[in-house]
């Protein structure tokens, strides 16, 4: 059976106000979509819904053809859904390889064993240490997560949700905070992910120079709806995105 993420007619209301408008669309494996559009747009509202932080008014999230909608945001996470923030604060006062051990034994189904805690079990320790080495956290394995620098602990969050081996990977603005040279190790990251055809790939992100260098297909929110959805160079060049995301006239080009 084919991996499958749809979302149908999904809507919320906050008093009179539409964040999410009827948005329909279904994201597939081995294909990175990236969710944009202004502020206020409803994209991060959007995502919310998804992962279970917001529960919708109306529509439906099907997930592996199960209807999710009515599921907290742990047992979307159990069922495969991985969003890197919902992962931050775990264990904040643990180290960093303490916490990737954490996540790595979640994931492996392993339960503690006064006889053999997991501290001992060298395939989870090898497990934890490939995946820090791989997000560029290695060096700063004995280090506490709370002392960690704003762009370490966004690398710390993708650690966690690697770890944690799901289905769907949801990264939220994945480079704010970051340092110009600490922006390249997270994006790179990301793209070996997108050699995983298995997985399906979700990104809100704002830096349009990102978006074009991972999207391999771009839906643009505007008001709460959805206004386009494509291929990246197609999406960029609607001169309805240009005038609501871009803000470029009709009849104008981008500079």
């Amino acid at each position: 059976m084919t991996l499958s993420l749809e979302t149908r007619d999904l809507t919320i209301r906050f008093g009179g106000h539409v964040a999410v408008d009827h948005v329909s669309c279904t994201f597939r494996p081995g294909e990175l979509t990236a969710i944009v559009g202004p502020n206020g747009a409803g994209k991060t509202t959007y995502f919310n819904l998804i992962s279970g932080q917001l529960r919708a008014t109306e529509g439906r999230i099907l997930f592996d053809d199960a209807d999710i909608t009515q599921l907290s945001a742990p047992l979307r996470t159990r069922a495969g859904l991985g969003r890197a923030f919902q992962l931050t604060n775990l264990f904040p006062n643990l180290s960093v390889e303490e916490n990737v051990r954490l996540a790595v034994q979640s994931a492996s189904g392993v339960h503690y064993d006064m006889l053999r805690p997991w501290m001992t079990r060298r395939d989870l320790i090898a497990r934890a240490d490939a995946i820090l080495d791989s997000i560029a956290l290695g060096n700063r394995r004995n280090v506490a997560a709370t002392a960690l620098s704003h762009g370490d602990q966004r690398k710390l969050e993708v650690a966690l949700m690697m770890a944690l081996e799901p289905k769907v990977f949801m990264f939220d603005e994945p480079t704010a905070g970051m340092s110009v040279d600490e922006v390249p190790v997270v994006l790179n990251l990301i793209a070996r992910l997108k050699q995983d055809t298995s997985k399906i790939i979700l990104l809100v992100e704002h830096k349009m120079d990102v978006v074009r260098s991972l999207a391999d297909r771009i839906i643009v929110l505007h008001n709460g709806k959805l206004v386009a959805d494509g291929k990246p160079a197609e999406v960029i060049a609607s001169p309805i995105v240009q005038e609501a995301y871009l803000g470029i006239a009709p009849g104008k080009s981008a500079a």
